[in-house]
């Protein structure tokens, strides 16, 4: 990090070995934005804005309208050549002239238009979406317009060492001879990370005229140097198949975060998945050994494997971002595991047809299972009446892609919303035996570390606003289940009433002193 942000000037700057800047001359600069089919301006090009007292050090924001060619708005593309030149003349009449061409559109999968399924009844705001109904539409990829230009310049001015010119800056320099002196030109830059999905608008054949804001700051060099290997990174995120989405997550981070918080975050990121390695590996253990339910609330894995199922398909289906909906994946075919743990299940295959067999429960795990029945019948009276409701509101007043969107948005509402009550029969079972040492508890606190550090990433990374209330819902589960750890203290040398201790070591051989 030091090594990008830092740069070595030069030591001794009259001799032939610095490169100086061309603003220190103070030249009078013009700044002018042309639009082009191609990045050559083969074919013509056209002037959308020109500042013409351009000043390096003022900040400014412009709001223009750029008409749209016909080629563009036919699922074409429209390409910014951006020129910083001196005033006064255009800009191939310059010779010391700086220009960069970058994309005003890029391509996307159109956002399926959501409908009333009661009614029937389209979404009346977005009528160009509902021609694009039949399925090859919604397949094929469509030119979007990006609505913000982001522009920097470097100011400060930097005398460069030729022998020690850092290699990200060298593509964007551009040098000439004065004399015996090597000038650089202006450092012009793009910011591409600016450019979110949030901001792209789909062009269509009616879209004569669209907005675009040309923004522009000065930079600093070390920013600049940053910045451009951040955007190196995001676009190699995209040749190993993140899609525009994926990629715009992690823009997200970058641009919309202040810098101090980010690096509180990527410190702390590092912390999250060192305790979700050991949160797992002491999990699995756990269950691996684990051969009595006694104590344990069986509803209550089942439930988990139910609800974070239907969160997999939910963040699936929302096209949640990859940093949230792989974890979700994983986590799935984990509980998938322990319910086969918890319920004895063996699986016995006759050619490809599955036969399976249930395990008994023995006189302990029959008295927890009866308090965990009574926990989820007190629960039923409450839960099902209001997720009944809420998905019976969804389906009259809200609009859904499809059936399977409304039920697993129901379902995904009532595991977020209540989803908290299925923790709750543990929290039972705990109280009627008054003991806590059938559970976890290593796995149990590096979950609970995990859930305060979610907390930290439920504010930077986009997510379903229902996924980023259930970070802080199980905050409040984990403070009751380290009351209850503290109202039923454990001895760990001890071998509790059933069988079990609380931190079982794995028995080794004897000394033979």
């Amino acid at each position: 990090m030091y090594g990008i942000v830092y740069t070595k000037p030069c030591e001794n700057p009259r001799t032939d070995s610095c490169i100086s800047p061309y603003l220190a001359g103070k030249p009078r600069l013009q700044l002018s934005v042309y639009t082009a089919l191609r990045p050559n301006a083969d074919g013509g090009h056209s002037l959308i804005h020109r500042e013409e007292e351009f000043d390096v050090n003022t900040r400014f924001e412009r709001l223009i309208n750029v008409s749209v060619p016909k080629k563009t708005r036919k699922n074409g593309t429209l390409y910014a050549m951006v020129f910083l030149h001196q005033a006064g003349v255009t800009p191939w009449q310059d010779p010391h002239q700086v220009h960069l061409v970058t994309q005003l559109t890029t391509y996307m999968m159109p956002k399926p238009p959501e409908i009333s399924l009661i009614t029937g009844q389209d979404d009346p705001q977005k009528p160009d979406q509902q021609k694009q109904s039949s399925e090859s539409d919604l397949e094929r990829p469509v030119s979007h317009w990006r609505s913000r230009l982001t522009l920097n310049v470097v100011s400060e001015n930097f005398q460069f060492d030729r022998e020690a010119l850092p290699g990200d800056v060298h593509r964007y320099m551009r040098v000439y001879q004065d004399g015996k002196k090597m000038i650089y030109l202006p450092l012009l830059f793009v910011d591409e990370l600016s450019n979110r999905v949030k901001d792209l608008m789909e062009i269509n054949s009616s879209s004569a005229e669209l907005p675009l804001t040309i923004s522009y700051d000065s930079i600093a060099l070390g920013k600049l140097r940053f910045w451009i290997h951040m955007q190196d990174a995001v676009y190699s995120l995209q040749q190993f198949g993140f899609t525009e989405k994926d990629a715009d997550e992690i823009k997200g981070i970058f641009v919309d975060t202040n810098l101090y918080f980010l690096a509180l975050t990527f410190f702390v990121a590092a912390f999250h998945l060192l305790f979700d390695f050991l949160a797992f590996k002491n999990d699995i253990s756990f269950w691996k050994h684990k051969k009595s339910m006694v104590g344990m609330s069986s509803k209550a894995v089942l439930w988990r494997c139910f609800s974070t199922i239907v969160i997999f398909l939910y963040l699936l289906d929302e096209q949640t971002s990859l940093l949230v909906l792989i974890p979700a994946g994983i986590g799935s075919l984990i509980e998938v595991w322990k319910v086969k743990k918890a319920f004895k299940i063996h699986i016995i295959w006759r050619g490809l047809t599955p036969t399976f067999l249930f395990g008994k429960q023995d006189e302990s795990e029959k008295r927890t299972g009866e308090y965990d029945t009574l926990a989820m019948k007190y629960l039923s009276y409450l839960l099902y009446p209001l997720c009944l409701g809420g998905a019976g509101y969804a389906l009259v007043f809200v609009k859904y892609k499809s059936w399977y969107s409304w039920i697993i948005n129901s379902l995904v509402n009532g595991v977020y919303a209540f989803g908290f009550l299925f923790m709750l029969p543990q929290l039972f079972v705990n109280f009627k035996m008054k003991s806590v040492a059938h559970l976890p508890w290593k796995a149990f606190m590096y979950k609970a570390f995990n859930t305060f550090i979610d907390d930290v990433f439920a504010f930077i990374i986009t997510m379903p606003a229902s996924h980023r209330l259930a970070c802080f819902r199980d905050d409040v589960v984990f403070l009751v289940y380290l009351y209850q750890r503290w109202l039923y203290p454990v001895d760990k040398t001890r071998v509790n009433e059933y069988g079990v201790s609380y931190d079982e070591e794995p028995k080794g051989k004897s000394h033979k002193d």
